[in-house]
């Protein structure tokens, strides 16, 4: 099965969830997640369930039981969230957009203004390498592939 279609198929519940319950705009969820993960072929997103390259840090939470998943790198240790499903990466990857990052929050029923409220965050961090610019046009392309997939796979059903 092709990478993006299995990543929807295995997101695009969890996506809406949490899009539902943070009131948030799932295709911008998946389309930050499928960045983030390489469609879900990422070691963290398939053995961790972390779509979004979210660090263990702070306090546990309804979504994130403070499990971790460590990695040694040239660079030192990277502890990063483990979730025991998608469904719970999806939800607290909501809930720290809206707690965290509430401009964004409040732009993401407008993908171009979401893309460019959280490339130019702290969510994203220079110092690891990451071109701001080019995260922001990543995630306005990807959530318009991820709609152009999603309508079509409504039309092949019908």
């Amino acid at each position: 099965m092709d990478k993006k279609i299995y990543f929807l198929h295995l997101c695009y519940a969890p996506a809406i969830e949490a899009g539902e319950e943070f009131g948030m705009n799932a295709r911008v969820i998946l389309a930050q997640g499928a960045l983030e993960s390489g469609w879900g072929t990422s070691l963290l997103a398939g053995e961790h369930h972390n779509f979004f390259g979210l660090m263990a840090y702070g306090a546990s939470n309804a979504y994130w039981h403070g499990e971790q998943a460590v990695f040694e790198s040239a660079y030192g240790t990277h502890r990063f969230r483990h979730y025991e499903s998608p469904r719970l990466s999806f939800l607290d990857f909501a809930r720290l957009i809206r707690s965290a990052y509430p401009r964004a929050w409040q732009m993401s029923f407008q993908s171009e203004a979401y893309a460019k409220e959280i490339a130019y965050s702290p969510y994203i961090s220079e110092q690891n390498g990451d071109n701001r610019d080019l995260y922001r046009r990543n995630i306005i392309a990807l959530e318009a592939e991820i709609g152009r997939i999603l309508e079509w796979g409504e039309g092949m059903a019908a």
